[in-house]
């Protein structure tokens, strides 16, 4: 196992990673949105939050050898539920076909009172196995 962090994503807050590389498999920790340089929410607006989150997730694949392309699964958690169309919106502009599978969870909490958080799991291109 191969642990990968990155300063362009928010340090961890926590006794993880920001993702574990086993083989050609990365596994992506949850991602908040933190800005890398503050550790502070970046916004109340929902919208920009999803954005911070997926440009988190982003930074995170690249420092593996990868991109958000590269993604298999997503796990999307949400404190309200309502907002699950502007994940549609916001993938639509960060992701391209095939889309990742994905699961949207709703919860009723998450930390630093993030209303979104995403992890995931990516195959790496054969070219950085």
């Amino acid at each position: 196992m191969q642990p990968i962090n990155t300063k362009l994503a928010p340090e961890a807050i926590g006794t993880y990673s920001q993702a574990i590389r086993c083989g050609e498999t990365v596994y992506l920790s949850g991602q908040i949105p933190l800005d890398p340089k503050t550790m502070q929410i970046c916004s109340e607006d929902i919208k920009l939050q999803i954005n911070q989150v997926l440009d988190n997730l982003s930074a995170v694949c690249e420092a593996a050898g990868g991109s958000l392309a590269n993604i298999a699964k997503l796990s999307v958690y949400l404190t309200d539920l309502s907002h699950f169309p502007l994940i549609n919106e916001a993938m639509s502009r960060y992701f391209v076909e095939p889309y990742p599978a994905r699961a949207a969870i709703g919860v009723s909490a998450l930390p630093r009172g993030a209303q979104v958080e995403m992890d995931g799991i990516m195959v790496l291109p054969s070219s950085n196995r």
